[in-house]
């Protein structure tokens, strides 16, 4: 017979979770055009992975953005 036991009755451990430190907490799915993976793949350098292509390209784009005068 299978341990029917509801979430009430389910006991709570003490320890808490460990675990590596989340590195990205934030998330996106972004569509992109046509080629732009096989683009992304063919630039990659030896060990780079394409999340670390895209994290740096948007990392400059926002640093340069920033530098710019305002426009208002």
């Amino acid at each position: 017979m299978r341990n029917s036991l509801v979430a009430e009755e389910m006991p709570i451990c003490d320890i808490p979770r460990v675990g590596r430190k989340m590195l990205w907490p934030d998330k996106i799915i972004a569509p992109l055009p046509a080629g732009s993976l096989r683009r992304i793949e063919a630039a990659l350098r030896e060990g780079e992975v394409k999340t670390d292509l895209i994290r740096e390209a948007v990392e400059r784009e926002l640093e340069r953005r920033e530098s710019e005068p305002s426009k208002d």
